[in-house]
């Protein structure tokens, strides 16, 4: 924080020194520093939507159709690439935790990063985040497409029809309050949660059975018998991660969630704590049961791992239910892309870093600027779905995953800076406290680079290390073009009428 920064966390300004307890909240909580990116939203999600929301955004498309293509190109030593990355990713939700709680806000790691590195710290952190979002849109899209193809009465449809009609339905979702979209998330998490129980389940039984799926029996000798845990050997592990990171974005939605939740304070540490529980069991859980019960020469890209083992154990129909089931957690994914999006478009537009049409809000309190322009650019995946249908969604997900890592890393820097202000006595962590921290953060961020790196393997990385190259370039030029327009004192010109109103409502 600067010190002008400091000056407003710790003084009352005259306009609200209106009560000697109005001074004391001013004076002991950082909560009353709030970012003006955050006026005019609705705080109606609740305890349960927050919950869900978690779930929901550690549980998308990387596993319900990602998992099969990489499954196909490593083998079982895939679980070990959700294991490592799911753990990092873990730690980055607890240093996002402990910022969130000190100051819960809608404009989340991108407010947190101009609190405590600057504007060009949060117009980085931004940019990256909406790289991030906005390519996971045109991915699940793309998703939404293949599922649909899955049955033959929409064989015929083309591809990039089937993604605009997705793109359209979830826009409208998000166009609408806040509280609906919570409740479209809950139902459509709850949904993806009671599949991969289901599968869990039907999978351990076909496995201690020896039951027959498809061609083969359930077993261990789907692994022994088709070369072992590293069939590719031990390279794949560093070429998959990327794409096993793409899994895994969406765990920081539940930061973004936070400014909009009513107990932000009670129910986040509950939901992260949670997190690390549901990335073991129900993505490596998940990945080795599929190693398990059909050799992984049977997954393919095209087609979600879930499917491929409910069409292959002789269930009538089972097939086609999941396909519905895969089919929701891509709207939810997309779902959730959407709402964070708008939001961080919105606090980068009030700082004058961001297109100023994204600061505009509806009567419902929902950005719908920026919520718009990532719906714009979504159409630019209809464009690639209708150019390279078959190789869509894997060029768009790696791009996405450098993004997601770049946004992860980013919140970690950030959390590094106020680590730096509490040991120079100018800030207090809250008892809720990334583990290991700052260590832990600096062992992070090293994966991190070497997860980006690690495209360097493949020649479909390469491509996607000179895009996001050509990305980087875009954003260098951006940030000249904008910095004589931003708004320096955001952070400064804070409503401490704010302050008023967490009094009263202590009361």
């Amino acid at each position: 924080m600067s010190e002008r920064e400091k000056t407003t966390a710790s003084e009352p300004a005259p306009a609200s020194a209106g009560t000697e307890s109005t001074k004391e909240t001013t004076k002991e909580s950082s909560t009353v520093v709030r970012d003006k990116g955050d006026a005019g939203y609705a705080k109606e999600l609740k305890p349960r939507h927050i919950q869900m929301i978690a779930i929901g955004g550690s549980i998308g498309t990387g596993l319900f159709l990602g998992a099969g293509g990489r499954l196909a190109q490593g083998g079982a030593v895939l679980t070990i690439a959700y294991a490592i990355c799911g753990i990092f990713a873990f730690l980055m939700v607890r240093a996002l935790g402990e910022l969130a709680i000190r100051r819960p806000s809608s404009g989340a790691f991108v407010s947190y990063a101009r609190e405590f590195l600057g504007e060009k710290g949060a117009y980085i952190t931004g940019w990256m985040f909406f790289l991030d979002w906005s390519t996971t849109v045109m991915a699940d899209i793309t998703a939404v497409a293949v599922y649909f193809h899955y049955w033959k009465a929409f064989a015929d449809v083309p591809q990039w029809l089937l993604a605009l009609g997705a793109l359209a339905l979830v826009f409208v979702l998000n166009m609408m309050s806040v509280k609906m979209f919570g409740e479209a998330e809950f139902w459509f998490a709850a949904i993806k949660v009671f599949t991969i129980i289901a599968f869990m389940v039907i999978a351990i039984w076909a496995i201690v059975t020896g039951a027959p799926v498809g061609d083969t029996h359930a077993g261990i000798a789907n692994i022994t018998e088709h070369g072992g845990f590293f069939p590719m050997g031990i390279a794949p592990v560093f070429a998959l991660t990327l794409g096993v990171v793409f899994a895994f974005g969406g765990t920081e939605m539940v930061g973004v969630a936070a400014g909009e939740a009513q107990e932000a304070k009670e129910v986040l540490p509950k939901a992260i704590n949670s997190m690390i529980i549901r990335i073991f069991v129900f993505y490596v859980g998940s990945v080795i049961l599929m190693a398990l019960v059909l050799p992984y020469t049977a997954y393919s890209s095209n087609e979600s791992p879930f499917v491929t083992f409910f069409s292959g154990i002789g269930i009538p129909h089972a097939g086609d239910v999941i396909q519905v089931v895969v089919l929701t957690a891509a709207l939810s994914s997309l779902n959730a892309g959407l709402y964070a999006t708008g939001r961080t478009l919105r606090s980068m537009a009030i700082a004058g870093s961001g297109p100023k049409f994204a600061a505009r809000m509806n009567k419902h309190h929902i950005p719908y600027g920026g919520i718009i322009i990532t719906s714009a650019l979504g159409l630019i995946g209809v464009v690639l779905n209708a150019v390279l249908p078959s190789d869509a969604f894997d060029i768009i997900m790696n791009l996405a995953g450098i993004g997601i890592a770049g946004t992860w890393a980013s919140i970690l820097v950030t959390h590094l800076a106020f680590l730096r202000k509490v040991k120079a006595g100018e800030e207090t962590r809250p008892e809720y406290r990334m583990p290991g921290a700052p260590y832990t953060n600096y062992v992070s961020l090293v994966f991190f680079a070497i997860v980006v790196i690690s495209n360097l393997t493949s020649a479909s990385g390469r491509w996607t290390l000179a895009l996001f190259v050509v990305v980087v370039i875009a954003m260098v030029i951006g940030w000249y073009y904008v910095r004589g327009r931003i708004d320096g004192n955001l952070l400064d010109e804070m409503l401490d009428a704010d302050a008023v109103d967490e009094v009263e409502a202590a009361k």
